[in-house]
């Protein structure tokens, strides 16, 4: 529960409210000063002037949307006026950026006339790319949209009506395929027949209730034929012939209740009266129509979804809006219409049977959740709602007519919305594409952990890679069925039951016999999923491997370098963090293998991260750190690191690599620039190499809690196969991301044997 002090000090603290205007372009000197205004300003409005479409070029038009209010219908508080509704409408601005990257400017208009709102409205045009109303009563909401639709050429979107209806439609969908009722046989009681009663009615209808199936209800009892009282054109759409009166008399026998009304008004007695296996959204705000104990122990067999987040199914608007507005901004459609909201609705239903990402489970502080009668609507941080709706209401958009700038790729889309939702996001599509072109075989030795089992289902669908499960195949397979999961195209494989079992042991033994190994140890360890996972990289049966979820590092690391092993020419073996932030790629070295690296192996960990960067698309900028800055301290620790870059320098004179030098001077272009112009490092550093492991550690770890980087990794660098360690505790989507890069290294493997067995063959022909 939100005490009332807290809710007051979360608004007034700091910077007062909730937004802020921030430039997305530098106005640090007087020539950024020449192009933001005048005179280079002028340019674009010349352009804009020529070719009106321009301005979504030029400007900021294209993402900008206004949130506009009268007050009338705040949340729960009625008619509180324009200004005491502010606080909603900012709050709408930072959902619009939260969820979907759409900027907001909230609009609130002093006035309780229809008409006033529609003018003021269509006034703001040539300023916003789409419009929000929010919180506007009926039935003027229904007048003031309406007008707006016919008159304006851009998209106008009363949130209050349709929001709840596509939330709680994708709701209905799915209640109804798990209570095996057909939509056009069940009967619906709708609770409210103001904005967002009407409009779940309406949407309701398009996706196939009957409306003879349909009865409304509101403060004077239900909406039928021959009403005179509170009646309008909207109500009296929906008007049946009937004998029910009241809201109880309607309830009996219906399978369905819609309640965007007011608390309590629905007992337990009302929901016992209704059909088998009843679906119950019972969604006034904060309280809803009926408590949930109380409707839950009313029946077992009951579905109930609430606009609450403390319980099961909660119908919040937040869920439909943001990604609407981002999937119709995006193809800059003139209209939000019916199909685009279906498709929403649809879209919504669909990835409530998808599993649920680690991100989520965590946010909710759930183990496991999955599509059944608690969970019918995805939960709201859940960041897929981003891909599937905007996709969804785009490409509607471009069927029924109304996109003005029509998606030609949706790969590239999708690849799109991904960076929206950081850049770790955009870098991990990278890794999948390549992946996708030709996926490869990699083996996961913890085979019958949940968490690999869930990566494996995904990196199947997503034709990533092939996975190899190692594990009791009576278990993997047991749990792949309590998971609900695909398999199909994954490899089972036991160890100890292998027909190549006696096979890895013999080659195992004979590559390690005259290091103390025994043909008994080596049958032993080769039960060993590590051990055995590993001799499937070496004997070219798995192109690479995953391993380390439940493990500590050395249990990983020990049998890859005895089995896989270093690459020719290579010393020393380290542990890479790719550090993602929302601008800038930074890697770290080395934050898990060597503990006090020498000279020599700090060169080394230096030139194969560079080479990791390369084949990253990065071109490296290599900062050797210390406590020193070229010089300025004297001691054996800084020389260890000076010695280290006279090393490299000799070993690869091309690469730009600098140092021994302090971490903020490797990425402040401005202390650089300043204090030591003669540093080869012109820019940021982007690849940081610490003295020692402890500090490498301490600092990607650190930049992951608290500076907001995303950390992947660790890389295994120096290895001659790809090997890749999970960090104790990884998630799904970790477990993924770093599986495409392991099948992207083991493709640039593949290609570069084939290239020398290529150059091979013709020295083989000309010799001939």
């Amino acid at each position: 529960m939100v005490r009332k002090q807290e809710a007051l000090e979360y608004h007034a603290q700091g910077r007062r409210g909730k937004i802020e205007v921030v430039s997305s372009k530098p106005c640090a000197t007087q020539r950024d000063l020449s192009l933001a205004y005048t005179p280079g300003v002028a340019e674009p409005c010349r352009e804009i002037e020529t070719n009106p479409d321009e301005a979504y070029r030029y400007t900021a038009k294209g993402n900008l949307v206004a949130v506009v209010s009268n007050g009338t219908a705040v949340l729960g508080l009625g008619d509180i006026g324009a200004l005491a509704g502010k606080p909603v409408m900012e709050g709408k601005g930072v959902l619009f950026k939260r969820f979907a990257d759409i900027d907001v400017f909230d609009i609130e208009l002093n006035s309780h006339n229809p008409d006033d709102i529609i003018k003021a409205v269509q006034m703001l045009e040539p300023t916003f790319g789409g419009i929000n109303l929010e919180d506007i009563k009926a039935p003027e909401c229904f007048y003031i949209e309406e007008q707006l639709k016919k008159t304006m050429g851009i998209p106008v979107f009363h949130d209050d009506q349709h929001g709840t209806a596509i939330i709680s439609g994708a709701a209905l969908v799915n209640a109804l395929e798990i209570v095996r009722k057909k939509i056009d046989q069940v009967r619906v009681v709708f609770s409210g027949a103001g904005a967002a009663g009407i409009a779940c009615a309406k949407l309701y209808e398009r996706l196939g209730v009957k409306r003879q199936n349909m009865m409304l209800v509101d403060t004077k009892g239900v909406v039928h034929k021959g009403r005179k009282e509170g009646m309008n054109p909207y109500k009296e759409y929906f008007a049946v012939e009937t004998n029910a009166r009241t809201l109880a008399d309607a309830m009996k026998g219906a399978d369905v209740f819609c309640g965007v009304s007011a608390k309590g008004i629905v007992s337990k007695d009302m929901v016992k009266s209704m059909a088998d296996n009843p679906i119950v959204f019972a969604m006034a705000n904060p309280d809803p129509e009926i408590a949930y104990e109380v409707a839950t122990s009313a029946r077992d067999d009951i579905i109930m979804a609430t606009g609450r987040s403390d319980y099961p199914n909660q119908v919040n608007n937040v869920l439909g809006f943001p990604f609407i507005f981002r999937g119709t901004l995006d193809v800059r459609a003139t209209t939000i219409n019916e199909e685009m909201k279906i498709a929403a609705s649809h879209a919504l239903a669909a990835l409530t049977k998808e599993d649920v990402p680690d991100s989520v489970l965590k946010a909710y502080g759930e183990k496991r959740i999955e599509f059944g009668k608690k969970y019918i609507i995805p939960k709201p941080f859940d960041p897929r709602v981003l891909l599937w709706e905007a996709i969804a209401v785009a490409k509607a958009a471009m069927e029924t007519g109304v996109a003005r700038a029509p998606i030609a790729d949706f790969e590239a889309y999708k690849d799109s919305l991904e960076a929206r939702l950081g850049k770790s996001n955009e870098v991990a599509r990278f890794f999948i594409h390549k992946a996708q072109h030709e996926p490869k075989r990699i083996v996961f030795p913890e085979g019958e952990e949940e968490k690999i089992l869930r990566a494996a289902n995904m990196l199947i669908e997503e034709n990533i890679a092939k996975p190899i499960l190692l594990g009791s195949r009576t278990l993997i397979r047991q749990k792949i069925s309590e998971l609900g999961l695909d398999m199909e195209g994954a490899e089972l494989i036991n160890p100890s039951k292998s027909h190549r079992f006696d096979e890895y042991v013999t080659a195992y033994y004979e590559m390690r016999k005259r290091k103390g190994l025994t043909r008994f140890d080596a049958e032993r360890q080769m039960r060993t999923h590590n051990v055995f996972g590993m001799m499937m990289v070496e004997m070219e049966d798995a192109d690479g491997l995953i391993s380390g979820l439940t493990q500590h590092y050395p249990e990983t690391v020990r049998p890859a370098l005895q089995i896989v092993g270093k690459r020719p020419g290579v010393q020393t073996v380290a542990g890479l963090y790719m550090m993602i932030f929302k601008n800038q790629t930074l890697f770290i070295a080395d934050a898990t293998v060597n503990i006090e690296p020498t000279s020599e192996e700090l060169a080394e960990i230096a030139l194969l991260a560079a080479e990791k960067a390369k084949q990253f698309n990065i071109e490296p900028k290599v900062a050797m750190l210390s406590f020193s800055n070229f010089g300025s301290s004297k001691h054996p620790l800084v020389e260890k690191v000076r010695k280290a870059v006279d090393i490299i320098r000799k070993r690869d004179p091309g690469l730009i690599v600098d140092g021994e030098m302090q971490a903020d001077t490797a990425v402040s272009p401005e202390i650089m620039s300043e204090n030591f112009p003669f540093c080869l490092l012109k820019g940021e550093a982007n690849v940081l190499v610490c003295p020692d492991l402890t500090s490498a550690n301490i600092a990607y770890k650190l930049l992951a809690r608290l500076g907001g980087a995303v950390a992947i990794g660790p890389i295994l660098l120096g290895i001659q196969k790809p090997v890749y360690l999970l960090a104790t505790g990884s998630d799904v989507k970790d477990i993924v991301n770093i599986t495409a890069m392991a099948v992207y290294e083991a493709q640039r493997i593949s290609d570069e044997r084939t290239k020398s067995y290529d150059v091979s063959s013709k020295a083989t022909l000309i010799s001939v």
